[in-house]
């Protein structure tokens, strides 16, 4: 018999039960980019979702600590970039921090309204940010798909147990 937690008792969760729990969830990995200040920055987000089709609309969250997040903050644009099993490296690279993210072997180009767009990934998106909503120490951000590409090839790079993973057949 599994005891069942008395959900009237009012106990706030650690932030450690919350990363325990969601290292049983698998995840896409995707790379989250923007230009400011003359600079492109970029990180690792497993948050991305699929918010809603009509209009089509993107959320992610982000840390306000984060060394990007003064730049998405401020900007208009953002580029969104799902990464294949091939790019673990890539992944690592956008989730270091004090890395230089954009530095050779990442390979990019500036896209539509200047966001960076990374070579070589599965897909990406360049979407208008619509909304910067508080949550606690992040904020979830929401934005609305301008222009695409989902023609990549691949399979999608996982992120479970604290590691990224391909998929097993």
């Amino acid at each position: 018999m599994t005891a069942t937690p008395d959900l009237r008792s009012p106990q706030l969760a650690s932030p450690d039960l919350l990363r325990s729990v969601f290292r049983q969830h698998a995840a896409g990995v995707a790379v989250i980019t923007a230009s400011g200040g003359g600079r492109p920055v970029g990180f690792t987000a497993t948050s991305l979702s699929s918010a809603a089709a009509e209009p089509p609309l993107v959320s992610f969250g982000i840390g306000t600590g984060s060394s990007s997040w003064p730049v998405i903050s401020e900007t208009d644009h953002i580029g969104v970039h799902i990464l294949g099993e091939h790019q673990q490296d890539l992944a690592a690279t956008f989730a270091r921090s004090g890395a230089d993210r954009f530095a050779a072997p990442t390979r990019w180009h500036e896209g539509p309204h200047g966001v960076p767009v990374l070579d070589g990934v599965l897909a990406w998106l360049v979407c208008r940010i619509v909304a910067r909503v508080p949550a606690g120490d992040h904020r979830l951000v929401l934005a609305q798909v301008e222009v695409g590409d989902p023609a990549g090839s691949g399979r999608p790079l996982l992120y479970h147990q604290g590691r990224f993973n391909a998929l097993r057949d």
